[in-house]
């Protein structure tokens, strides 16, 4: 499955407007079974922009594209000096209330999984233990010869040796962890390159335009097929990767509930759409299903370490 870089979304019809009424929601979890599938949004009370959203990030930058990185060494100098900037940002950044009431959810057996397409590795560090990462994780890295993967720390440490006093100040973080810095910012940023056999590293991430893994597309597709019915939080929808498995939930019939304060392209095959912010909402419900939410989390895994 490839995911197209389709940067926006229009309505092409009229959908109804979303509710404030969380009954529905509450109604699915106390049936159980509910897999939840979730995009930035749910992040952005983290301080991870999200890219649609009101001030999302595709307002104002393009994502790098599978080809663009894996054709232009020119492009991955500009990436990897951004993003490694960006990395230290992104890794300081701790699971909300959302993830947390997530987890609770999951512990309390409401939950069958957890799909997300978020990179930043939130819902782990939260306690959730069923989840698909769909678009992989920032603390992974692969080599694109080879196949051999790594981690995010022990690249950061490399790029840290090789770029000593690489310090510039960052306009913005995106939700992808890149940081946005002018060309003269980045300089002649050094690249490193796989340590067992020379070839290119790429993070573990499924870039505008690359192949999600059919192995993992077929395991979300499992999950969507056991499920009671279908949540989905903070995500726009807008990409296939994951709006095919709310057609495919709709399609059998299964409820389909999406949290989200702006349309989404699946508003359509939703029974109902719930216009109010993620981390209150979530909590709320907890509260109102008797669901404790655990107060103390860990950061995401193998995240920034040293002086930063």
């Amino acid at each position: 499955m490839r995911t197209r870089p389709t940067l926006s979304w229009t309505p092409t019809e009229d959908l109804r407007p979303g509710t404030t009424d969380p009954e529905p929601v509450a109604d699915a979890l106390r049936t159980g079974g509910v897999l939840v599938l979730s995009g930035a949004g749910l992040s952005t009370e983290s301080g991870i922009p999200d890219y649609r959203g009101e001030g999302g990030s595709l307002r104002r930058h393009t994502p790098m594209t599978y080809q663009e990185f894996t054709t232009s060494i020119h492009a991955r100098r500009r990436y990897w000096a951004r993003s490694h900037l960006g990395w230290r940002t992104f890794g300081r950044a701790r699971p909300n209330a959302g993830h947390r009431a997530v987890a609770a959810f999951g512990r309390h057996g409401l939950l069958s999984a957890v799909i997300t397409q978020n990179v930043d590795g939130l819902h782990q560090a939260a306690g959730s233990e069923d989840v698909v990462e769909l678009h992989g994780s920032l603390n992974r890295v692969v080599c694109l010869s080879c196949g051999a993967f790594s981690t995010r720390r022990e690249l950061a440490r490399r790029l840290e040796e090789a770029n000593a006093g690489f310090q510039p100040v960052a306009a913005r973080l995106n939700p992808d962890g890149d940081a946005d810095l002018t060309d003269e910012q980045v300089g002649d940023f050094t690249v490193m390159s796989c340590a067992e056999c020379g070839g290119i590293l790429k993070p573990d991430v499924v870039f505008f335009g690359e192949n999600v893994p059919p192995h993992r597309v077929e395991r979300c597709r499992e999950l969507v097929g056991a499920a009671t019915s279908l949540l989905v939080l903070g995500s726009s929808l807008t990409v296939m990767s994951g709006l095919r498995f709310v057609r495919q939930a709709a399609q059998a019939g299964k409820p389909v509930l999406i949290v989200n304060r702006d349309p989404t392209r699946g508003d359509r095959h939703a029974a109902t759409r719930v216009a109010l912010p993620l981390g209150a909402t979530l909590a709320a419900l907890a509260d109102g299903l008797d669901v404790p939410v655990a107060g103390q989390t860990n950061g995401p895994p193998n995240g920034p370490a040293g002086p930063w």
